[in-house]
C-alpha cells in the first residue's frame, strides 16, 4: 500500500435536525456517511472536501479491509505525496443525500412509519446535498475549508459551495461540470428513468430489494455509461471487434461494446438502488446555478474564492462550452478564475482515467493557497 492512506472506516453522523429542502419539504433526522484521510492541523484549515459525481460514495480512497479487491474511487489522488497529500491535508470525502451509501435516501427508514421511504422520499436539488454537507464541516468543527473538489456531479456541489458559503470555502475546483444541465443530458436521463420505469419488477418504487427492476435497471445504468466515454475512447477500447462468444450471422450475436454494456449495466444492479438511481438523475436534472436568483450573473457575484475549471475536449455529456459560459461570467466579474482545457479521448470519464493531465495545474493551485 505504497502511498496509500492503508485501511480507513466509514463513519457516520446522526442530525436530529430536519433540514429544509429546495421544495420547500422538510427531511429529518439525517445520517451522512463520511470518511477521512490525514489529520486536521491545529487551527483547523488544512481541510478539503472531496465531493463525489453522481453515484459515486464516501469510500475515496484507501481500503476497508486488506483483501479489497479495488480502492476507493480517487485513491490515486488521496494519500501521501499525492495531490491531496494527507501528510499536509485533512481530506474528507461525504455521501450525498438521495444515495444509498449509507447517507439518508430513499432506502433510509420514513420516521413517519418505519418503513423505506421508496418514493416517499422527497425530490432534493444539488443545493440540499450542499446543506447537508454544511452540517457535516460544521460537527467536525470547521469553519472554512481550504477547498471544495470534484467532478461531474461533484463539480456542481463545489459550484454550490462558492455560491452559498462563500465565507467558509477559500476555493473551489469543479471538474468535468457545467452551470446547468443541458436539453441534452436531461433527455439521456428520461430514457434510463423509462427503461426502469418500464420494468414490471419496479412496481412503481415498491419492489423487494432482493428482487430489484434488473432488466430496465441495467438498461437505464448503459444509457448513463454511454454519456461517461466518447467516440474515441470506444473505438480504442473497443473498435468494431465481434463478441467471440458469437457468431457474426447469429441474429443475437454482439459486439464487444454491446457485451461491455450488458456486463457493466449488471454489475451495477448489484451495487446500487433504483430508486436512488432516479432521484439522483432527478437532482442532476433540475441542477442550475441560477435558481432562486435573477440570473446566473447575480448568482456568480456570490462567488468570491478564487476557483480552478477543468473541461475535457471529448466530453459531450457537459462540453467545454458549458463550463466556459460559467468561467466567461466570472472573468467578466473580475473574479479569481483560472481555466483549463484538456486534451483527452476518454469523454466525461477523462477526470477519473487520466487524472495525470490535470494533477500538475491542481497541485500548484492548492499549493499557492497558504493556511
Amino acid at each position: 500500500m505504497n502511498n496509500s492512506v492503508g485501511i480507513v472506516t466509514t463513519e457516520y453522523a446522526h442530525f436530529d435536525t430536519e433540514l429544509r429542502l429546495e421544495s420547500g419539504r422538510r427531511l429529518g433526522p439525517l445520517t451522512i456517511a463520511y470518511e477521512t484521510y490525514g489529520e486536521l492541523n491545529t487551527d483547523r484549515s488544512n481541510a478539503i472536501l472531496v465531493t463525489h459525481a453522481w453515484t459515486g460514495d464516501a469510500h475515496a480512497a484507501g481500503r476497508h479491509h486488506e483483501d479489497d479487491r479495488k480502492p476507493g474511487w480517487w485513491d490515486n489522488m488521496i494519500g501521501p505525496g499525492k495531490v491531496f497529500d494527507t501528510d499536509r491535508y485533512f481530506v474528507i470525502c461525504s455521501n450525498t443525500i438521495g444515495s444509498c451509501k449509507g447517507s439518508t435516501g430513499p432506502t433510509s427508514s420514513n420516521p413517519a412509519n418505519g418503513r423505506p421511504y421508496r418514493l416517499n422520499f422527497p425530490v432534493i436539488m444539488v443545493r440540499d446535498m450542499v446543506r447537508a454537507q454544511k452540517l457535516l464541516i460544521d460537527k467536525l468543527n470547521i469553519d472554512k475549508l481550504l477547498s471544495v473538489v470534484g467532478g461531474s456531479m461533484g463539480a456542481m456541489q463545489a459550484l454550490e459551495w462558492g455560491i452559498h458559503y462563500p465565507h467558509h470555502v477559500r476555493s473551489i475546483v469543479p471538474i468535468a461540470g457545467c452551470g446547468r444541465t443541458s436539453p441534452m443530458a436531461i433527455s439521456l436521463n428520461a430514457l434510463a428513468r423509462q427503461a426502469i420505469f418500464n420494468d414490471p419488477l419496479y412496481k412503481k418504487g415498491n419492489y423487494r430489494p432482493e428482487h430489484p427492476p434488473a432488466d430496465g435497471f441495467s438498461l437505464a445504468r448503459a444509457v448513463g455509461h454511454i454519456s461517461f466515454l466518447s467516440d474515441e475512447s470506444m473505438h480504442l477500447k473497443f473498435s468494431r471487434r465481434f463478441s467471440r462468444m458469437d457468431g457474426m450471422f447469429d441474429f443475437f450475436g454482439k459486439f464487444e461494446v454491446e457485451r461491455y454494456l450488458d456486463y457493466n449495466g449488471s454489475s451495477f444492479v448489484d451495487r446500487f438502488d433504483a430508486n436512488s438511481f432516479l432521484y439522483l438523475a432527478k437532482a442532476l436534472d433540475l441542477y442550475d446555478a441560477a435558481w432562486r436568483f435573477d440570473s446566473l450573473e447575480e448568482a456568480l457575484s456570490n462567488l468570491i474564492c478564487p476557483s480552478l475549471w477543468f473541461a475535457f475536449t471529448s466530453d459531450w455529456l457537459y462540453p467545454p462550452y458549458q463550463p466556459e459560459e460559467v468561467v466567461e461570467e466570472l472573468q467578466r466579474q473580475k473574479k479569481p478564475v483560472a481555466y483549463h482545457l484538456i486534451e483527452s479521448d476518454y469523454g466525461h470519464d477523462s477526470f477519473l482515467v487520466e487524472p495525470e493531465k490535470f494533477i500538475p495545474l491542481l497541485k500548484s493551485f492548492l499549493g499557492e493557497l497558504s493556511y
